[in-house]
């Protein structure tokens, strides 16, 4: 990759600023004690250093559309010396109410109190119903090209790099929960690859509990808190979950998996991931083959014992989060290495006698090898946990052409929760626009209006076809890289439900 690239720029940006030019200890770090003890006045002038800290700088920024826009990641906000209010306006006290006299009434023309106070009001946005409690990085996916076989995605050509995100979570717990609880945990990356954005939205254990999605509101009312009382809070193992799997012998595979070493890692760093399903690759010849998708993590698969768990809980409850942040600070980058179970893509879609397109089975290694297709770095930490973490949008139906899915009917479901959800949760339809669900692939929709929007459409025909607007956007084709979805023979049955 060439130096031009701006991965590789925020790479050495972040070693450069964490070892210093001559590879000594930096000079200061912003948010932390410097080596001089501050005054006890008020700072009225800037002092160095400002944020935001080394291992925070991101790739460039891109517009609501994917474009770049040439703005300096490292001052889109909370930039320049002097306080502002929303409008730009800069304030000259916000210590103090305007009043009618030092003891008097707060006058109703404080227009800076009320900014202040509603936009304070309104700062939470509703959590996610699973998955709440999460961490995440920046990094980048290189591709080894193992998979151009199989694949015509683009990002995994051979030496492709591309710009990432990954969450981390625990599913059961509120956002506010503890790290090191027994739970299954959440490993989503999402590739902004040149193509679009693709969402690969898996955990560290590679079955589910069900496997039909029209039963996943009712494991996740078992397994969240008593509806009576509200607790335990993120703990699957209580009796409503006990009495869920015990009347579902489908849940028996993932139950005994998280009941294990799987169910308290160590760290992040040292967890596997799996897509779950069975998705579908297309290569530039048309050839399908079925996968599964593996993250095999370079630092090995390590657990808590439970008394450690226990312990840390009390100790530590956010130790998974400082872990993963205090590595990528001190250079220490955790990897993955993706890989791919392949399998024929034949009429019965199964592999010795395994269903693929059930998600409580999994297929043994030893029957389908893991081929490694290429490697995850994490190495820059969000700058805002809000903007970037929590805003974060995954979704199962984020796919790039050479990847489908498959009629695996929890996938099914999937494909629709995902996309409603993020709707409630994120205020309306233009959360793709949000500075980190931004793919960075021109993007050229016929999406209008709704709340939040950001974008600015010009041109007066969002409808094809149209003679108005030169007839753009046309539709592509296979030869112009279109995502199309592999044809696929449906076997002849009656409509049931079973």
């Amino acid at each position: 990759m060439s130096e031009a690239n701006p991965l590789k720029r925020a790479v050495h940006k972040v070693t450069e600023g964490l070892h210093g030019e001559a590879g000594g200890p930096p000079d200061g770090i912003p948010g932390r004690p410097g080596p001089e003890s501050p005054t006890v006045a008020e700072p009225t002038e800037p002092r160095e250093p400002l944020p935001p800290k080394p291992d925070q700088s991101g790739p460039d920024t891109v517009s609501p559309t994917g474009q770049p826009t040439g703005a300096d990641q490292a001052r889109v906000a909370q930039s320049g010396s002097y306080l502002t209010d929303a409008q730009g306006t800069r304030l000259y006290d916000t210590d103090h109410s305007l009043k009618a006299g030092p003891r008097g009434p707060v006058l109703l023309q404080d227009h800076h109190l009320r900014e202040k106070v509603m936009h304070f009001d309104h700062e939470r946005i509703p959590e996610r119903v699973v998955h709440a409690r999460g961490a995440g990085a920046h990094g980048v996916f290189q591709s080894y090209g193992t998979a151009a076989s199989v694949t015509k995605a683009g990002f995994l050509a051979a030496d492709v790099e591309t710009p990432v995100f990954t969450r981390f979570s625990t599913v059961v717990g509120s956002r506010g929960s503890s790290d090191t609880v027994r739970d299954t945990r959440g490993f989503a990356t999402k590739f902004y690859t040149s193509e679009g954005v693709f969402d690969l939205v898996g955990n560290n254990i590679p079955v589910f509990f069900i496997q039909d999605a029209i039963k996943f509101p009712d494991v996740v009312h078992a397994a969240k808190p008593h509806p009576d009382r509200e607790i335990p809070q993120a703990q699957s193992a209580h009796d409503t979950f006990w009495d869920f799997v015990s009347l579902h012998t489908e849940a028996t595979n993932h139950t005994i998996f998280f009941m294990g070493d799987r169910g308290i890692p160590r760290s992040f760093r040292m967890m596997e991931g799996f897509g779950v399903h069975t998705f579908r690759l297309v290569n530039a010849e048309g050839a399908t083959t079925l996968v599964k998708f593996h993250w095999k993590p370079k630092l090995g698969v390590h657990s808590l014992v439970w008394d450690e768990a226990q312990l840390i809980n009390g100790v530590d409850p956010d130790f998974h989060r400082r872990d993963l942040a205090d590595a990528i600070e001190a250079g220490a980058y955790p990897q993955w290495e993706l890989g791919i179970q392949t399998f024929p893509d034949n009429p019965e879609q199964t592999f010795e006698g395994i269903d693929l397109l059930d998600p409580t089975n999994f297929v043994p290694e030893e029957l389908a090898p893991v081929q490694p297709v290429g490697l995850l770095t994490l190495n820059r930490n969000p700058s805002n946990f809000f903007a970037e973490t929590e805003q974060v949008a995954f979704h199962v139906g984020h796919l790039v052409p050479g990847i489908d899915v498959t009629d695996d009917p929890l996938l099914a479901g999937r494909l629709f929760s995902y996309l409603d959800t993020q709707i409630t949760r994120l205020g309306g339809p233009n959360f793709p626009q949000l500075p980190i669900n931004r793919p960075q692939a021109p993007v050229n929709d016929m999406l209008r209006d709704g709340m939040h929007q950001s974008a600015v459409h010009r041109g007066v025909a969002p409808y094809r076809p149209n003679s108005l607007d030169g007839g753009c956007p046309f539709t592509a084709g296979a030869d112009t890289n279109a995502f199309i979805e592999a044809p696929v023979r449906v076997p002849e049955g009656r409509k049931v439900r079973e």
